[in-house]
């Protein structure tokens, strides 16, 4: 009895994940849609420093939204990422490593890219998620070009959304 009711809390718990995700994707791509509609800016005199990637909840979501051939060169970075978080020497940085975890939707969503999800689990209080930041303390020579190679695989931006827990079934 027990294996089954696991069984079918775990089902739920996935429908209630690709549900969220689905929602998620329906309203970021109608914001897609409105924002290149949009006429475009005058070009920028140099890219703005990156906005902290701070989480006030117990639990975070970063979706991010990337072109179909771009998804090795993402995850590439997503790897480089690993390795920076490995290598670090600083405590914030291994206690994000814990709990930080990336999850794809292995079907394309609509316009054929693909949905990425950086699930942190727990959530490190003050800590910066910041991919480039992160990236920049472990290999401050190679950060520019990977910052390049990662901002060229997004099609939208990054949503980041916080959680706070209301019941633990542990």
């Amino acid at each position: 009895m027990l294996s089954t009711w696991t069984s079918a809390t775990a089902v739920l718990r996935r429908l209630g994940v690709a549900l969220m995700l689905t929602a998620f994707v329906v309203l970021t791509s109608a914001g897609l849609a409105q924002a290149q509609q949009a006429p475009a800016a005058a070009p920028a005199q140099a890219a703005p420093a990156p906005q902290a990637r701070v989480f006030s909840g117990d639990v975070g979501l970063m979706f991010n939204i990337i072109k179909p051939d771009k998804t090795a060169d993402f995850e590439m970075v997503v790897g480089k990422l690993k390795e920076a978080l490995a290598k670090s020497d600083d405590p914030v940085h291994k206690q994000m490593a814990q709990g930080w975890r990336v999850i794809k939707n292995p079907e394309p969503i609509q316009g054929g890219n693909y949905l990425y999800a950086f699930l942190i689990d727990p959530v490190v209080k003050d800590a910066d998620y910041t991919v480039s930041r992160v990236l920049a303390k472990a290999f401050p020579a190679e950060v520019q070009e990977l910052f390049k190679v990662y901002s060229a695989c997004f099609a939208g931006g990054v949503t980041l959304q916080n959680y706070v827990t209301v019941v633990n079934m542990k």
